[in-house]
């Protein structure tokens, strides 16, 4: 038996984790002090709407990666089960954590030498990674081999398409992402950047629009010109904005999009870096 495993970055609703059997592993992240907790045993999904309305009235929100032996406990209650570990998680590119997942699975491979062992760096978060832990759940369930599953998805990782913009660009700014200067004129000019995955997952600027409605445009655009397969599902994952979502989802189909959308409040930890208002679109492209 082959136990997938993620992390909440993932974004996957309750539902699906447990339809599919997906096991979650959480990052820590407090809201003013307070530790908080998500993932597959909790009784409900993550409600963005009262998370990203305290952020709004100035809740400070901090977040913290997985550590080595945080991975390394429930991978080696798996294979002393007998079982095979295939861990899907998030981008290198955005947090440590990709990196300690690859230890704890190096070092279980010498304890282990009879099982198979693989943790895959999306290099994605959100709905982007979401949507390749269920490939992964729809590949093990339809029996495929192991190493099979581990190369479809180290093939699939690089055409994980991911564009999102922000509406508040003070919460790239204490992440580093912009300057100080540039988020004043930003906010002025009511300037929203596009912002997107790089081959390797670290997250970078693709360009600017003014206002909402034109960024969500430009998202669209990027599907329409990069869409693997139209009828494929997708995913948009929103801080606190259904409007947007519902309007970005109405360009996508006048597009020619014709599939399943998957659309999630933003998960907190990701989330809380980008900050209330983000619309972010994921779906598989022809190349990213």
């Amino acid at each position: 038996m082959i136990r997938l495993f993620t992390d909440t970055s993932a974004n996957l609703p309750l539902r699906m984790l447990r339809e599919h059997g997906i096991s979650v592993l959480s990052f820590s992240y407090t809201v003013d002090g307070q530790p908080m907790h998500y993932d597959e045993t909790s009784t409900e999904d993550f409600d963005g709407k009262a998370f990203y309305g305290a952020m709004r009235n100035g809740a400070v929100v901090k977040t913290s990666m997985i550590n080595v032996v945080n991975f390394e406990l429930p991978f080696s209650e798996a294979l002393q089960q007998g079982d095979d570990v295939l861990y899907v998680g998030m981008s290198g590119g955005i947090s440590g954590a990709a990196g300690a997942a690859a230890i704890a699975a190096k070092d279980l491979r010498q304890k282990f030498p009879g099982r198979h062992i693989a943790a895959i760096d999306t290099y994605a978060a959100s709905l982007g990674e979401g949507l390749q832990v269920l490939e992964a759940a729809k590949m093990i369930e339809a029996g495929l081999p192991f190493e099979e599953i581990e190369g479809h998805l180290l093939h699939d990782r690089d055409y994980m398409c991911q564009y999102f913009t922000v509406d508040d660009l003070s919460y790239l700014r204490r992440g580093g992402r912009i300057s100080g200067a540039t988020a004043v004129v930003g906010t002025v000019l009511n300037i929203k950047p596009i912002l997107t995955g790089d081959p390797t997952g670290h997250i970078v600027s693709c360009g600017k629009s003014r206002g909402m409605k034109r960024a969500l445009t430009t998202l669209a655009d990027h599907y329409a010109h990069l869409a693997r397969d139209r009828k494929a599902e997708i995913g948009i994952a929103h801080a606190d904005n259904e409007e947007g979502s519902q309007f970005l989802l109405g360009l996508l189909k006048d597009r020619g999009f014709a599939g399943d959308c998957l659309l999630v409040d933003y998960e907190p930890v990701t989330g809380s870096h980008v900050g209330p208002g983000t619309v972010a679109l994921f779906f598989m492209g022809t190349q990213k």
